[in-house]
């Protein structure tokens, strides 16, 4: 399970180099990473396939961090018991592919881990009104999903904002979490507008001095 901390950097695995994932891993775990986000696609949902639970499988022997998996997939309540066994602690799965939210949320909480919902650029933060009393996380896309290295969608400002003023009155510990250019410059705006988990993928793994680095730069930021 997850240790509350007031700002958390997740640097995202599919932006780092799987040829040396274990020292990959090491670097950002050393450089005060607080998550290790995990991005599955399907080819379906979203344009992209990445990875599965063997892979999931084989981070969790490297990884001593969270493992937050965020399923870009359709009909996730067939695969969320998969990433449960193999060891993810969070499981996010989108609105948009969930008929009956609240029931898959209760269905990967009783897997013994956290649960998170998240929503596409194009969906209304009203989507997860169901949810929101439910879930430990909710995640904010400010790109559309599918693709790394895509440019912030600053309009997704406003819907952090109203995510936040919701999870305020329902007085919920739930986190809130940004993934999508996220990087020195979109992070304070995120900050500002009530985010309080951060993925970064490019920002970590492809930062000119290492992502040893582009942790450290991040974290200071965050921590501001």
């Amino acid at each position: 399970m997850f240790i509350m901390t007031n700002y958390l950097l997740a640097p995202s695995i599919i932006a780092s180099d799987f040829a040396h994932i274990a020292d990959e891993v090491a670097a950002v775990e050393s450089a005060g990473a607080d998550w290790i986000h995990v991005d599955v696609m399907d080819g379906h949902f979203v344009p992209d396939i990445t990875v599965g639970p063997l892979f999931v499988k084989s981070l969790r022997r490297v990884a001593k961090l969270p493992l937050d998996v965020h399923l870009m997939i359709s009909e996730p309540e067939k695969h969320i018991d998969a990433f449960a066994k193999v060891g993810a602690d969070n499981i996010t799965v989108h609105v948009e592919t969930c008929p009956d939210l609240p029931r898959i949320i209760e269905k990967i909480k009783s897997l013994g881990c956290t649960a998170g919902v998240t929503l596409n650029p194009a969906t209304p933060a009203s989507a997860i009104d169901s949810a929101l009393p439910l879930v430990d996380l909710v995640l904010v896309m400010s790109v559309v999903p599918g693709f790394s290295g895509q440019k912030f969608m600053p309009e997704m400002i406003a819907k952090v904002e109203e995510i936040r003023a919701k999870l305020n009155v329902l007085r919920s510990h739930a986190h809130l979490e940004v993934d999508g250019g996220i990087n020195a410059e979109t992070l304070p705006l995120m900050k500002k507008a009530g985010a309080t988990v951060f993925v970064t993928g490019n920002g970590a793994f492809k930062h000119p001095q290492g992502s040893g680095a582009g942790v450290r730069t991040l974290k200071e930021i965050a921590s501001k």
